[in-house]
């Protein structure tokens, strides 16, 4: 008599890679694609919708297997991501924009370096814009100094003292390093830090959820690694480009935020206060550029 022989078992993913769309067009396609060959094991893929018509994101999730959740309302950058993390079995979480285009064998280089540094609470590539330029998603983090100088000059004088300094980790691109943060529009994360420190805080809508997260990591005893071996391709803004002007409202709005947050006690209240305004003056300007 002869007993069968049950099939093998699927392995579990080690990665939940979420992505984060807002009435998405092509290129969330080109991100499940590519990201099909970043990795010689499947990923989990879930696909977390912030916008009112999920009719795109559900034809690549049932295209390429992927796990949609539709948030019921715009949750923001962080909390969506929050979202798509929640019940995550993997020890690894990646959460990217749907803009980036996936180099062969990325995911499974980003993981190889996050496994062979036990203290890195989070892993980010080296994010390439269009023309194959490299940008500076691997940042200090900013003191109140350096990051005025930057947002004052970097447009109009883009090698000020203070943007180089902040953008530091950028150079030698060759060599892993610890960084201040990463860009959140394509990171690795250990999930076991991710979760000790709480996710990002859900209060920043769009802009600075990266920014947050990655200081806490290093609060928490963590390490922002940057391993610019590993490449990816950000095309950048698709989903707002067209329409700039409540992406740069936002922006300031987090900014705003994290100065409150990065300098809490009331003898910093003249430090928020000048901050603060810059910021709005700031924000003005680059509205009615928008225009």
């Amino acid at each position: 008599m002869s007993t069968a022989v049950p099939p093998p078992s699927t392995p579990a993913p080690d990665v939940r890679v979420v992505c984060v769309v807002y009435h998405p067009g092509d290129e969330l396609a080109t991100f499940a694609r590519t990201l099909a060959t970043a990795s010689a094991n499947p990923a989990e893929l879930v696909i977390v919708d912030n916008g009112s018509d999920p009719a795109v994101a559900r034809a690549v999730a049932d295209e390429f297997g992927a796990r949609l959740v539709a948030s019921g309302s715009n949750l923001g950058y962080g909390g969506a991501a929050n979202l798509g993390a929640t019940g995550a079995e993997a020890p690894w979480i990646v959460v990217a924009n749907s803009d980036i285009e996936w180099q062969p064998g990325s995911l499974d280089a980003l993981v190889a370096a996050g496994r062979a540094a036990p203290t890195a609470g989070s892993v980010g590539p080296a994010l390439l814009n269009t023309d194959g330029t490299v940008y500076p998603s691997a940042r200090e983090l900013p003191s109140l100094t350096q990051g005025a100088g930057h947002a004052l000059f970097v447009k109009v004088w883009p090698g000020n003292p203070w943007t180089r300094r902040y953008q530091a980790h950028q150079q030698n691109a060759g060599d892993q390093r610890p960084a201040g943060w990463l860009s959140g529009a394509c990171l690795l994360l250990r999930r076991e830090a991710f979760e000790a420190v709480g996710g990002f805080d859900d209060g920043y809508f769009m802009f600075f959820e990266d920014v947050d997260l990655g200081e806490r990591l290093g609060r928490a005893g963590w390490i922002n690694l940057y391993v610019p071996q590993v490449q990816v391709t950000h095309v950048g803004g698709t989903s707002w480009r067209a329409k700039p002007a409540p992406m740069i409202s936002a922006h300031h709005a987090s900014a705003a935020r994290y100065v409150h947050r990065r300098y809490p006690h009331w003898y910093q209240w003249p430090v928020r206060q000048a901050a603060v305004l810059g910021l709005r003056l700031r924000e003005r300007s680059e509205l009615r550029a928008a225009d």
